[in-house]
């Protein structure tokens, strides 16, 4: 709220890298929680509410602003008061968890595969989130050149993209079901692919529509899926760190995707690029993660013993 009163720039700037630390901070507690409170399939599908809480979020916030931005430039700004309604959310209804805690030798708790994954999954994240937002970099400046959109319905055309990604993250895990996980990320770069290439070879209103259902598909079955994939990935030890490392692939992705416009000029050019790294990202990851497909036998036994506990935890509540 503090950004609507600050007229220092260098006191502006502080307040905004504020602003972004509390906002991994409340992302990676949240996805911690899910990860505590809900376990195997129920994990999921809340990892999937999670990932349109955060599209829809992103909608609300965006056209409510921009309605209060027209009547006055601070306005915008009394939307983060909503803060306070969570916080009362959070205190009342959100149990404390007791973490499990698991005796086993004191080396890393991750494997060395383990690690392995984890960096691979924070680099898909990463990539993800880049293609992804490509179109909320590039589309405003096309869409009004292209098409003459007016501010509106630029804005109205972005949403749409965010409403597809929402209902794709809903239907996400019967994806995983008939897929499997690792998979189905290759399928999420591969609908990104079809995305851009619609928008490299085309100029037209119809496929816009069509382009806006693919990008938002290739996310929802990329970001929400790879951050249960994390989880999978983590021992209880570092389930903290590793949920940091991919909120920083989030946003590393949303930082990079402003690179894209120093490319070219020709937005044609700029989605042709695009749809290749899509390809060849979907590509390497599925060999990557096909590489990974089989999990050493100490995993299985450390999974094993966690069920254990956990069983044991409950019998004696």
């Amino acid at each position: 709220l503090a950004g609507a009163f600050i007229a220092n720039d260098y006191l502006l700037i502080l307040d905004r890298f504020l602003l972004g630390v509390v906002t991994v901070t409340v992302m990676v507690s949240v996805t911690s929680l899910i990860a505590d409170l809900f376990k195997g399939e129920a994990r999921m599908k809340m990892i999937a509410w999670q990932g349109m809480s955060v599209e829809l979020g992103g909608v609300l916030f965006l056209a409510i602003g921009g309605v209060l931005g027209e009547i006055n430039w601070q306005f915008p700004f009394y939307i983060y008061l909503v803060a306070i309604f969570s916080l009362v959310l959070v205190i009342k209804f959100i149990p404390k968890v007791k973490h499990i805690k698991i005796e086993k030798n004191k080396e890393n708790s991750s494997t060395k595969e383990n690690r392995r994954e984890v960096k691979l999954i924070f680099t898909a994240a990463l990539l993800a989130m880049m293609l992804f937002f490509i179109v909320y970099v590039t589309l405003p400046l096309y869409l009004a050149k292209a098409f003459d959109f007016t501010e509106s319905k630029i804005g109205y055309y972005m949403a749409f993209i965010s409403l597809m990604a929402i209902l794709m993250a809903s239907q996400m895990p019967k994806v995983v079901k008939v897929f499997g996980e690792q998979k189905t990320v290759s399928i999420g770069f591969i609908f990104f692919m079809f995305g851009y290439l619609l928008l490299a070879i085309f100029v037209n209103l119809p496929l816009l529509i069509l382009t806006a259902v693919f990008i938002g598909v290739g996310f929802g079955l990329t970001i929400p899926l790879l951050n249960h994939m994390m989880i999978e990935a983590s021992t209880i030890q570092t389930q903290g760190k590793n949920l940091g490392l991919y909120s920083m692939g989030v946003f590393g992705g949303q930082f990079l995707s402003t690179f894209i416009l120093y490319i070219s000029d020709n937005y044609m050019a700029i989605y042709s690029i695009a749809t290749v790294l899509s390809v060849l990202i979907s590509s390497i990851l599925f060999y990557l993660f096909q590489k990974l497909s089989n999990p050493k036998t100490e995993n299985n036994l450390l999974t094993f013993e966690e069920n254990i506990l956990i069983v044991n935890e409950s019998m004696e509540e």
